[in-house]
């Protein structure tokens, strides 16, 4: 893993330009722009077909998932989803619909609820899991030798950890509204 620091944002120039793009940068932009586009586009055509679900919604039963008991407070799921709280009320209601998901007053907290994965989403993600997983392998990995999966990863880690939002100065968190 690359242990240097992180470039400095470049400066606007002395006229208060903005520091463009060179045609390298932009290319570079565009191509991960349609890339991510596309990777999105796919998983969700994939994830519709095989369950009748997005790929957030089938994000959200994989941390569920994951968690213990197979729960999580509401506010917790938005924050790893990274969407609003209000869209994770719609989509939580959606998965309830389905009854992949119910949720739970939250015992130490009136205001607060768990949603929490049904034995009948457990079973839709593991019917659904290897079909993604392929699809995920055959859009990614398939394409890539294993030194570039390495250096996507990096890569992918170093502009996370860049754009990890600080929550004590992110009030405008997506999650937060």
């Amino acid at each position: 893993m690359n242990t240097a620091p992180a470039p400095a944002p470049a400066p606007a120039s002395a006229a208060g330009e903005p520091h463009w793009l060179t045609d390298q940068e932009q290319r570079v932009w565009r191509s991960y722009i349609e890339a991510a586009t596309l990777l999105e586009d796919h998983l969700d055509r994939q994830l519709q077909r095989d369950a009748g679900m997005p790929h957030v919604y089938y994000g959200l039963l994989v941390k569920l998932a994951e968690s213990p008991r197979r729960r999580l407070r509401m506010t917790e799921l938005a924050r790893h989803a990274k969407i609003t709280r209000s869209r994770l009320s719609h989509a939580v209601a959606r998965l309830e619909k389905s009854g992949w998901v119910r949720r739970e007053d939250c015992p130490s907290d009136k205001r607060g609820q768990f949603a929490v994965l049904t034995d009948e989403g457990h079973d839709v993600l593991r019917r659904t899991a290897p079909g993604h997983v392929a699809a995920v392998r055959q859009a990614l990995f398939d394409r890539l030798t294993p030194e570039q999966q390495e250096s996507l990863g990096e890569i992918m880690r170093i502009v996370a950890e860049g754009l990890q939002p600080q929550e004590e100065a992110g009030a405008d968190l997506p999650w937060l509204r």
